[in-house]
C-alpha cells in the first residue's frame, strides 16, 4: 500500500460525503444512508486494489453492497487490502443537521483487521502524549489519574468524551466525581476517538461502549498517528457469543490493544459530512462543492488534509 493508495481512498470517502451531504436535514436516515454507500461503492471500482471488505454494512443478506465479505477494487493483480468502512458514521446527525458526521475508510493488508461482530465494545482512546497510560481493566478514576500524570495536568482540565447513553449513567457520575470535565456527543465515536490526537479539538479521552466495527476503524486511525486503544467486546446475548465464536473469537473477555485490532501498515481517511470539531462538512453552490478531509498512513506517520473543491454535475450526484 503506498502513498498514492492512500490519496485515492479519499476520493472515495469525498464522493460518499458528498452524496449524503445533499440529504443533510431531511430527517431520512435510511436515504441518507443509502446515498453514501451507494457512491462509495461506485467510488471502489475505480481503486487500484484486490479489496475484501471485511467491516462494512451488515452480512450480505442483510446489505445490497458493501457488505462483510464482498470485493472491491480492480481486483487481481492489484494489492489484497482488507476494508473497514463506515460511508456514514452519524446517521442520524446528517439526517438531523447535526454535527460531526463523516465519511470513513480504513485500509490494511490481508488479514490484518479484526473481523469485529456487531456488538458492543469498551473503548479507551487518547492521543499520542497519553499513549502507553491507558488499561482497560483499570477503574475509570484510575485510568483519568494515569492520563492527567502523562499529560502534566490537573484532573479538571481533563474533557472525557462518552457517548450520551443510559447505559453511561455510571461512568458520566464517576468521570464526573474525580472533577473531570464531560463531553457528551450523541454519536460519531470514530471521529472522537480520532479528535484526541489534535490538541485543537479540545478532547483528551473517549470512553465507555459503542459499536465494536467502530472500534476496529478508530484503532486503525489512531496507529496512525501515534495515539493508543484499547477495546473489550461486550455482548449483549447468546446470539452474538455465537456469532463472535462462528467469526473466530475465542477468548470473549479478551482486552486488545490497537495493533491487535489493526496489524501491520493501516491507512485511513476520512471527510466531513456536517461540520464538526474534527473536519468541516461539506458546502455547496452552484455546480460544485466544498470538501475537508483527512488521510494517514502508520507506515510514515504522515498527516495530510485535503481541502479540495468539486465541479458537480447537481442533477447527477
Amino acid at each position: 500500500m503506498d502513498r498514492n493508495l492512500a490519496l485515492e481512498v479519499v476520493r472515495v470517502t469525498e464522493l460518499a460525503a458528498i452524496a449524503s451531504a445533499r440529504l443533510m436535514g431531511r430527517g431520512n436516515n435510511h436515504e441518507s444512508d443509502r446515498a453514501a454507500v451507494d457512491a462509495m461503492r461506485r467510488a471502489f471500482d475505480e481503486l487500484t486494489i484486490d479489496g475484501t471488505v471485511v467491516i462494512g454494512e451488515g452480512e450480505r443478506d442483510e446489505a445490497p453492497m458493501l457488505y462483510i465479505g464482498e470485493k472491491v477494487g480492480k481486483g487481481a493483480g492489484f494489492p489484497a487490502v482488507d476494508i473497514a468502512l463506515d460511508p456514514l458514521e452519524g446517521t442520524t446527525l446528517c439526517a438531523s443537521g447535526k454535527p460531526g458526521a463523516i465519511a470513513v475508510v480504513a485500509l490494511a493488508n490481508r488479514g490484518c483487521l479484526l473481523n469485529a461482530p456487531d456488538t458492543y465494545m469498551d473503548k479507551l482512546a487518547v492521543g499520542p502524549r497519553a499513549k502507553g497510560a491507558i488499561d482497560l481493566t483499570r477503574t475509570p478514576a484510575e485510568n483519568l489519574q494515569r492520563i492527567a500524570q502523562a499529560l502534566g495536568r490537573e484532573l479538571a482540565e481533563l474533557t472525557v468524551c462518552i457517548m450520551d447513553r443510559p447505559r453511561h449513567q455510571a461512568l458520566i457520575a464517576e468521570v464526573r466525581a474525580v472533577g473531570a470535565r464531560v463531553q457528551l456527543i450523541d454519536e460519531g465515536d470514530v471521529a472522537a476517538c480520532v479528535a484526541t490526537c489534535f490538541e485543537e479539538s479540545g478532547i483528551d479521552v473517549v470512553m465507555g461502549q459503542g459499536g465494536a466495527p467502530e472500534g476496529v476503524i478508530s484503532a486503525a486511525a489512531l496507529r496512525c498517528v501515534g495515539g493508543d486503544f484499547q477495546g473489550r467486546l461486550k455482548f449483549r446475548n447468546d446470539e452474538e457469543i455465537a456469532r463472535a465464536r462462528r467469526m473466530g473469537i475465542t477468548q470473549l473477555d479478551r482486552v486488545y490493544r490497537a495493533d491487535e485490532l489493526a496489524q501491520g501498515d493501516v491507512m485511513f481517511a476520512a471527510t466531513g459530512v456536517t461540520g464538526g470539531d474534527f473536519l468541516k462538512g461539506v458546502r455547496f453552490w452552484a455546480h460544485g462543492a466544498e470538501t475537508h478531509s483527512i488521510v494517514m498512513r502508520s507506515k510514515t506517520g504522515t498527516v495530510r488534509r485535503v481541502h479540495a473543491t468539486h465541479r458537480l454535475d447537481m442533477k447527477a450526484m
